[in-house]
């Protein structure tokens, strides 16, 4: 078996550890008969399962007790929607832009209530995060909402903004569980998963209690409320299980590797390999300022489209997967999560030294 470096950014790589005792529980999961994909939600192994999920994120996060952690089908786009449609009692909510997924979820806010841009970066193509020190935030927002770390743009807040006593929401999808995190700074922390812990269709919200509305919300369809999810233990339907099993397997993993400080420790490492090369290479250069770089997600170019097309081509036939920049930005870009091994950055920057040095 021949593995590539897979440089998606998502879905991306996992855990060869977590697929290899996925694989081997495949048709048996501990002795059950059966697959984790064929058994009842309701069952006792699932359940446990699932609890032993939560209990191991709330460990690695620190999940203060009044946080719920809901496993919600539907990813990122789901989320958008959620928001605002259970957060927003004024009806009024400030977002700042860096990038297309905040820009998306403003647009989705704004099909039921009063979204606005209170800052953008979108001026020099989202290479950077704008100063949010002292923003216009609404005296009757009910929340500011960022994306903390932009996939296609390789921009990430390294300080949280100021939101003048508001709630803060933030999709942290590309960066779940790469760094530690103060979750009392949030309102509610969510995520796709497909990015940095586990298979695409399943999104993990992380939410303060006070923020759950106590009733059900007439107008919002029950699968987007919130308050579902929190009674019912994420079981009010058939939840994605497989996904919810192959996380649990990531927490255990990330547990073992010494927790969420030892992780950034190593993903600071790990970008550095990459990010060190690009500012002393004549031909390849990073696209996103110094301050507000990504250690998850590296885009970078070398000016001209048609090497940058070559490169590409060049690098896959060396087994470097998934390098093809976003649609929208076009360029290289290198998701580095978790999973991802040092070594892998290693080859990649030996490659694009050769590749340099040919042309």
């Amino acid at each position: 078996m021949s593995r590539v470096y897979n440089f998606s950014a998502g879905p991306a790589v996992l855990p060869e550890e977590v697929l290899k005792e996925a694989a081997a529980e495949m048709l048996d999961y501990r002795g059950c008969g059966m697959s984790v994909m064929e058994m009842s939600h309701r069952s006792k192994m699932f359940t446990d399962i699932l609890e032993t999920a939560e209990a191991d994120l709330r460990e690695l996060m620190n999940i203060p007790d009044n946080y719920k952690v809901l496993f919600i089908q539907g990813g990122g786009n789901i989320q958008f929607s959620m928001v605002p449609l259970n957060l927003a009692k004024n009806g009024v909510a400030d977002y700042i832009i860096t990038g297309n997924w905040a820009n998306k979820a403003m647009k989705e806010a704004q099909r039921f209530i009063d979204a606005k841009a209170i800052a953008s970066s979108k001026d020099k193509t989202f290479t950077y995060i704008p100063d949010c020190s002292d923003l216009p935030v609404r005296e009757n927002a009910d929340y500011v909402y960022i994306c903390q770390n932009n996939t296609i743009y390789g921009t990430a807040f390294k300080e949280l903004p100021n939101t003048k006593g508001k709630t803060l929401v933030a999709d942290v999808s590309s960066m779940f569980l790469s760094q530690p995190m103060d979750v009392e700074k949030y309102g509610i922390i969510w995520g796709g998963v497909q990015k940095n812990v586990g298979p695409a269709g399943l999104a993990i919200a992380i939410v303060r209690e006070d923020l759950i509305p106590a009733e059900d919300l007439p107008k919002v369809p029950v699968m987007l409320q919130y308050k579902t999810y929190a009674d019912n233990n994420s079981l009010y339907n058939t939840p994605n299980c497989y996904a919810i099993y192959i996380c649990g397997k990531v927490f255990k993993w990330l547990k073992n590797r010494g927790g969420l400080e030892a992780t950034y420790e190593f993903n600071k490492k790990k970008a550095g390999v990459l990010y060190d090369f690009l500012d002393s290479s004549e031909m390849f250069k990073a696209t996103v300022v110094k301050e507000d770089r990504s250690l998850m997600n590296i885009p970078f170019v070398t000016g001209s489209a048609d090497l940058d097309a070559e490169f590409i081509v060049a690098a896959k036939k060396e087994g470097f997967e998934n390098l093809k920049g976003h649609r929208t930005v076009g360029g290289m870009r290198a998701s580095v999560y978790n999973a991802m091994p040092i070594e892998g950055v290693e080859e990649l920057v030996k490659f694009m030294k050769d590749f340099e040095a040919k042309h």
